[in-house]
């Protein structure tokens, strides 16, 4: 069974994001999405690690291959008990190729036996960033464009929630 790991912060999952997920989750028997926890910004993003996870469930709920997780670890050992062959990263831009042509040298040092695929982004999702959504949410901007119908209440009433601080 050929398992991949799609990992993220995913805060929150956007439009974009989905269209990874959907396009890797052909290419591989079992695709885990992992939400991937930076010990230092625990607390700094608009949702909590496991709240991220159940909305990331909430969307993939029809792809009967695609898993949800969180880890703290470093993706090479999250990948390694996992036993993942591949990582799968999605690009939008040069700049991320530059970025991710990196970790994956380094993901490669640490786990000889991990690939990583890299997954151009569709081009109506080039512009779409989880930090965009973010923005246009605290302007109460329209969001179906950009974010999974699934999750935009979601979106909007944390984005309220935190402007009513």
């Amino acid at each position: 069974m050929k398992t991949a790991i799609y990992p993220g912060s995913f805060d929150p999952i956007t439009l974009g994001h989905l269209n990874v997920i959907k396009r890797a989750s052909m290419c591989f028997d079992r695709l885990i999405v992992c939400v991937m926890v930076n010990s230092e910004k625990v607390n700094t993003g608009l949702f909590p690690p496991d709240e991220r996870v159940e909305l990331i469930r909430r969307v993939v709920s029809k792809l009967p291959n695609v898993e949800v997780d969180q880890s703290s670890l470093l993706v090479s050992e999250y990948a390694r008990q996992k036993r993942a062959c591949t990582l799968v990263k999605g690009l939008r831009a040069m700049s991320d190729y530059e970025k991710e042509l990196q970790m994956a040298l380094i993901n490669r040092k640490l786990n000889p036996r991990l690939d990583t695929m890299f997954l151009p982004s569709s081009a109506k999702y080039t512009y779409v960033s989880s930090s965009v959504v973010k923005e246009m949410a605290a302007y109460g901007a329209e969001l179906s464009d950009f974010v999974p119908r699934e999750i935009i209440g979601d979106v909007n009433e944390k984005m309220k929630s935190r402007r009513n601080r």
